[in-house]
């Protein structure tokens, strides 16, 4: 979440109007995030977040974004809830930019996730994942193998402004993906995107997951290695064992991971980390000027691509086959 597109008081009452969810109390831009402007709602009947959809999102993919997070909402998952006009409508403009109305969802992000709050989000992840298996709409990973060969391009000339010998890097660690990618494992909806301030715990419970931008069909233990990511690493950059058994344990709890998946979680890994370096190396050499949001800084992600270069038997990661 972040804000690129400042909104005023009474262009949010004027599109607040058409629905039957109260007056507008107070409204507050949220600068987490990189994608869409975000604001958190205050009205006299409930909370919302009211999100913009920026230029980098294809409006052709909005019908899919919202249409999983209310197929996922009547599956009985933990997830967010977009918010239906006086005429039914999800989808609406705002400033000129697409625009939608979003239940708030209660809890806290985690700063430092101990093994038990990995091991609800691998439960929770496997269940999202088996919910949104007969959701009708696909969607393609735009960031995947393809657009990690874009973005390579579009960073190459620049990076070593971010650290030294990171051109030579990215281009090595693309052919090895690009040779290595796994293309026979099971693939379905992931979320694409799940780091600690996208899932909310109330107390230790979690209690959802939230910002589904990144949602598309593509492998689902490729959303495990997003997580190991995310999750795993601890502030001094060692990776943490225990979590990523506990993540993988409470996901086996609802979907049995293959040996073929397990065997392929340091490639998995490394595109992971390789994807995110990639994005925010882009967002760091491309900062827009006047926006709210915190650049994230994309050299955590050469130091846990390395670690994943590093790895030589799944044992590594706390798995066993």
């Amino acid at each position: 979440m972040a804000v690129y597109t400042h909104v005023d008081a009474e262009e949010i009452s004027k599109f607040l109007a058409s629905y039957d969810e109260g007056e507008v109390l107070s409204f507050k831009g949220i600068a987490e995030g990189v994608e869409n402007s975000n604001y958190i709602l205050q009205t006299t009947k409930a909370s919302y977040i009211l999100t913009l959809y920026e230029k980098r999102v294809n409006p052709d993919d909005l019908p899919f974004f919202l249409g999983l997070m209310d197929h996922l909402v009547h599956k009985g998952r933990l997830c967010a809830t977009p918010v239906r006009d006086r005429e039914g409508i999800i989808l609406k403009t705002l400033c000129g930019r697409p625009a939608a109305l979003i239940s708030f969802l209660s809890g806290l992000s985690i700063n430092k996730p101990e093994p038990e709050h990995c091991y609800q989000l691998g439960v929770e992840m496997a269940q999202m994942h088996i919910a949104a298996s007969d959701f009708n709409l696909k969607r393609k990973n735009a960031l995947s193998v393809e657009g990690w060969e874009e973005l390579v391009r579009q960073c190459e000339n620049r990076a070593d402004e971010v650290a030294h010998g990171l051109k030579d890097l990215l281009h090595d660690e693309m052919a090895f993906l690009k040779s290595n990618w796994p293309t026979n494992l099971p693939e379905a909806i992931i979320h694409a995107d799940l780091f600690p301030d996208n899932v909310f715990f109330r107390g230790d419970k979690l209690s959802g997951l939230i910002d589904y931008y990144f949602a598309c069909n593509d492998i689902l233990a490729y959303d495990i290695a997003i997580c190991l990511n995310a999750w795993c690493f601890e502030g001094d950059g060692s990776f943490n064992i225990t979590k990523a058994a506990r993540l993988v344990q409470g996901y086996g709890v609802e979907r049995s991971l293959s040996s073929q998946e397990i065997i392929a979680m340091s490639v998995l890994c490394r595109g992971a980390a390789f994807r995110f370096l990639l994005s925010r190396l882009y967002d760091w050499l491309n900062q827009v000027d006047g926006a709210l949001v915190k650049v994230k800084d994309p050299t955590e992600y050469i130091n846990k691509l390395k670690f994943h270069q590093s790895v030589n038997n799944v044992s590594e990661y706390g798995f066993s086959l």
